[in-house]
């Protein structure tokens, strides 16, 4: 294994420090909650597609099934949030199995139609199940999770309880970037028939990538639920898979900066131009075109190439 790059981590741990003692407005520590949840989530899809090459654009209906399992759980039958978290990573786990199993088996556009078949037909549960979700009127009533007795009520705390989860997270993700593991799956991205030629069982690593990567997300959305103690449909839309797609590939696809780069000026963007909410799909669409045509490997490469060549003229 290469030596881990503390950077990144430092930089997050020190920016969530600074966050933490001199940001006090609860609008900009709702709006930096926002971007965790977003980094999180990007983060992940980057693993799929920028490392294993899985184009997955169900994202949003994992992230969903996290939040709804918990939010149900909790606020109908009272059930502890804690455990409502591993229920939902039980239940996302097996439907994540039984969708890749099958998905898993096709590439490119087919592979990228039938996630985006599955993400659709669990939005139009969560609108038309109302008897269960509320509908699109929303689920309310979720409660406060708490942590070693302290109920996470308000913005502050909830941000500090995030930012553990987040910095553990982003920990895990630097070992995994140095791992073998990574290293197999760009194998992989790279060529399917070699690897399998040097004996990696493609099909099992492929599956067991989409599944561990799903329950992380539904982990996410659960956390989502009891932030915010209400959800509806519209949050796990198809709209909100294609902005994950956006910024993982506009933060740097293959990268472990690049899902957070990416969440963090993308969720910050529309907030700045709110007025234009009507053509956020538009200038998300140019953005991704943009990258793709301009900016090869993403912002987090882009920024890369810069302090190499500034540390090279020095």
């Amino acid at each position: 294994m290469r030596k881990l790059n503390l950077s990144f981590i430092i930089f997050n741990l020190i920016t969530l420090f600074f966050i933490s003692r001199y940001i006090e407005n609860e609008y900009y520590l709702s709006l930096i909650i926002y971007i965790i949840f977003n980094a999180i989530n990007a983060s992940c899809f980057n693993i799929l597609l920028g490392y294993a090459g899985i184009i997955s654009l169900g994202q949003a209906a994992f992230f969903g099934l996290g939040a709804y399992t918990s939010g149900i759980l909790s606020a109908t039958y009272g059930i502890n949030p804690y455990a409502t978290i591993i229920i939902g990573i039980i239940i996302t786990a097996i439907v994540a199995f039984i969708i890749g199993y099958p998905s898993l088996k096709l590439h490119g556009h087919y592979l990228a139609m039938a996630t985006l078949g599955f993400g659709m037909i669990v939005y139009i549960c969560f609108n038309e199940m109302d008897f269960i979700t509320a509908g699109p009127s929303g689920l309310t009533g979720i409660p406060n999770i708490s942590f070693f007795g302290i109920e996470i009520g308000s913005e502050y705390k909830f941000f500090i309880f995030l930012s553990v989860f987040y910095m553990i997270f982003i920990t895990l993700m630097e070992f995994f970037d140095k791992s073998f593991i990574s290293y197999k799956l760009r194998f992989i991205h790279e060529s399917e028939n070699a690897s399998s030629s040097y004996g990696i069982n493609v099909a099992k690593v492929k599956l067991t990538t989409f599944v561990v990567i799903a329950c992380v997300t539904s982990i996410n959305g659960s956390l989502f639920a009891f932030y915010s103690n209400f959800i509806s449909p519209v949050s796990f839309s198809f709209k909100y898979s294609i902005e994950l797609v956006v910024m993982a590939v506009f933060g740097g696809l293959g990268s472990i900066t690049g899902g957070s780069i990416g969440a963090a000026i993308l969720t910050f963007i529309p907030e700045v131009f709110a007025e234009i909410e009507d053509y956020e799909m538009v200038i998300y669409g140019g953005i991704l075109a943009i990258t793709i045509l301009f900016f090869d490997g993403g912002i987090a490469k882009q920024f890369k190439r810069l302090v190499e060549k500034y540390v090279k003229i020095k």
